[in-house]
């Protein structure tokens, strides 16, 4: 019987313990909530109120925080209250920094836009251009995708870099710009690849030659005259027997232009075979 009351002790302390913890849990939770609805009631009454000294110092308390949404609707509501006041660019640039921070980069890029506006000779107006450049990149596609938001990117930020030619930024302003055109370069090149891919080669030949008439320096040059000499080579191929001659002067022409340019292509020994295959068929027929 001593045995079972020892037991019955050490189950009763236990629960006692398990009734204290649990009783604490249950404070420091009240307590928790307490303080985040009295924080939540000071912040929303602020936010709400017309102490604009005390909201202009509770939006840059909250931007340092890292607290940006809250702290981009503190300077949202003083955005009216300042509008044509020594803070109100501060205010607005704050504003779309604090959404750009947060990363509402539509609305940022909206913030940025208005602020560049009617704000450009604001200290702040060289680095919003920036920012509002770096919205219209990450709003970017990518290549096989419609590219308008990329030509819009391209445009501002050509703008960007005239506007400011020493500015802090050109490093990432020449990444972004490298990035953005190699995505048209490769746009327009697969789409008239796509030709050559569907067998379609005077199609193809045609298109890829009209890309280089577009823009010489497209950065995939060498593949471009590669596949405009493939194309002529199997559309003579597949051609009828009277139209194959010249046809095969038509690839000659092109393979010279290809091995001029690139003489140490990787395709080079391929057009090579080709192009003496070539040779030894005209002359059969000439």
């Amino acid at each position: 019987m001593q045995g079972c009351d020892g037991f019955g002790e050490i189950f009763e302390g236990l629960a006692a313990k398990t009734i204290l913890m649990k009783a604490r849990t249950i404070i420091i939770s009240v307590i928790t909530l307490i303080l985040t609805v009295s924080c939540a009631t000071e912040y929303d009454k602020l936010l709400r109120g017309h102490d604009i000294p005390a909201k202009y110092a509770k939006a840059f308390e909250l931007f340092d925080d890292g607290k940006y949404q809250k702290a981009a609707d503190m300077f949202e509501s003083l955005s009216l209250a300042t509008k044509g006041t020594a803070q109100d660019d501060t205010v607005q640039f704050y504003w779309a920094l604090s959404n750009y921070k947060y990363k509402d980069f539509i609305t940022a890029e909206s913030n940025f836009s208005e602020f560049i506006s009617v704000f450009p000779m604001s200290p702040f107006a060289e680095q919003a251009r920036f920012l509002y450049i770096d919205c219209l990149y990450k709003s970017t596609y990518r290549y096989e995708l419609d590219q308008t938001p990329t030509y819009r990117a391209l445009t501002e930020l050509n703008r960007y870099m005239t506007l400011y030619p020493e500015n802090k930024y050109m490093e990432e302003c020449e990444k972004m710009k490298d990035d953005l055109e190699e995505r048209l370069d490769k746009k327009a090149f697969e789409a008239a690849h796509l030709y050559y891919h569907m067998e379609d080669y005077l199609a193809a030949h045609y298109a890829l030659k009209n890309v280089l008439k577009e823009d010489a320096e497209n950065r995939y040059r060498e593949e471009i005259l590669y596949f405009v000499a493939m194309s002529s080579y199997k559309y003579a191929e597949n051609s009828v027997a009277d139209k194959k001659h010249e046809r095969y002067l038509s690839f000659v022409d092109d393979y010279y232009n290809f091995v001029s340019e690139y003489p140490e292509s990787k395709h080079r020994r391929e057009l090579d075979n080709i192009y003496a295959r070539v040779n030894r068929i005209v002359k059969r027929i000439d």
